[in-house]
């Protein structure tokens, strides 16, 4: 058994993003979905910045105090390595640890423009598949991943769609 980041397995964080399908994303939902990240960042006091797109359109981004610009740095290069493989950015980590490869030479990109660390979350619609991102940075990558799955869950549990 191979250790990974955050002891998550990537058959374990393919049911995850299973779980977390959403049965529509308008730019009202995006928006919706980027202030409740917003919401518990402040009440948890969490120097975060976050972000929503629906495909590459950046639809929400706050920074929240004790973040900085280096936070937008990460969630760029976040965003390039799901847009590019429509999984979790967490995913894609720990399929590569597992199979014991350089995920950034395996897909031909570069560390500096693309970034496999936890905190990028594809949206995806039922039937339609990635329609949107949710980006987290700010907090060690397997909280970044975290907050970001608790949104979702929190979104969809707001619609009655996850109990």
């Amino acid at each position: 058994m191979v250790e990974t980041t955050g002891g998550f397995t990537s058959q374990g964080l393919a049911l995850e993003a299973s779980t977390l399908q959403l049965p529509s994303l308008t730019l009202a939902e995006a928006v919706e979905i980027g202030e409740i990240a917003i919401g518990l960042g402040r009440d948890r006091n969490m120097a975060i910045a976050v972000e929503v797109r629906m495909t590459n359109w950046i639809v929400f981004h706050i920074s929240l105090p004790g973040s900085s610009p280096e936070n937008d740095d990460w969630i760029a290069r976040k965003a390039r390595a799901t847009l590019i493989t429509k999984n979790s950015t967490m995913y894609e980590r720990v399929l590569a640890e597992e199979q014991g490869i350089n995920w950034y030479e395996s897909h031909g990109v570069t560390e500096e423009t693309y970034a496999v660390h936890g905190g990028c979350l594809p949206l995806n619609v039922t039937g339609q598949g990635m329609v949107g991102m949710l980006l987290i940075s700010g907090l060690p990558q397997v909280q970044d991943h975290l907050l970001g799955v608790e949104v979702i869950a929190e979104y969809l549990a707001r619609k009655g769609e996850l109990t």
